[in-house]
């Protein structure tokens, strides 16, 4: 005599059949694959805009770099070619602007999509620029000078239509005022 009662059922206890298991598969299978090409973009996108952020950063600390090598009282030399000479550029001498819209012609330089400068004829823009970097000197007293220089890239990327700019500023000064 049995003092547990009845048998329980044990179909209840079988588990998922081959075509629930297929069904589930299927089902998650399509939600991935509609999901799978926004993944895509939004890797490409931030990697092309970080990418393009670090390289406008980087080619505008290296214009930065350039101007802080000249001399304080430089008026004349030209750091929109490579190496930078001594003929009609404006040097140090205060003007310009930080503004990529405005770009003055002798604050102004263009990089092709390596980093290497593009020579520019005055005013336009020459074919196969990239980026463009504009700076502006400030005299802010007679012993201290204001750079700042930004850097744009010249077509957005990605869905977010921003166009990925830098700017850094330091300021240079001298031991002794010029007169």
């Amino acid at each position: 005599m049995s003092t547990h009662g009845p048998e329980p059922n044990r179909r209840s206890e079988r588990g998922l059949s081959i075509v629930e298991c297929v069904f589930a598969l299927s089902l998650m299978t399509i939600l991935a694959l509609g999901l799978l090409p926004l993944g895509v973009m939004a890797t490409l996108t931030t990697e092309n805009q970080g990418h393009l952020a670090a390289r406008t950063t980087e080619y505008a600390q290296d214009k930065l770099e350039q101007l802080l090598a000249l001399a304080f009282g430089d008026k004349t030399t030209d750091t929109r070619v490579f190496p930078a000479t001594d003929n009609g550029g404006s040097g140090l001498a205060a003007g310009g602007s930080s503004d990529p819209a405005n770009p003055l012609d002798q604050y102004v330089d263009y990089l092709d999509v390596d980093g290497t400068l593009v020579p520019s004829n005055a005013g336009a823009e020459p074919e196969g620029w990239f980026y463009k970097r504009v700076w502006s000197v400030t005299d802010v007293t007679n012993s201290l000078k204001e750079i700042t220089v930004t850097t744009i890239v010249r077509n957005a990327v990605g869905s977010t239509g921003r166009i990925p700019q830098s700017t850094v500023s330091s300021r240079l000064t001298t031991l002794e005022p010029t007169p």
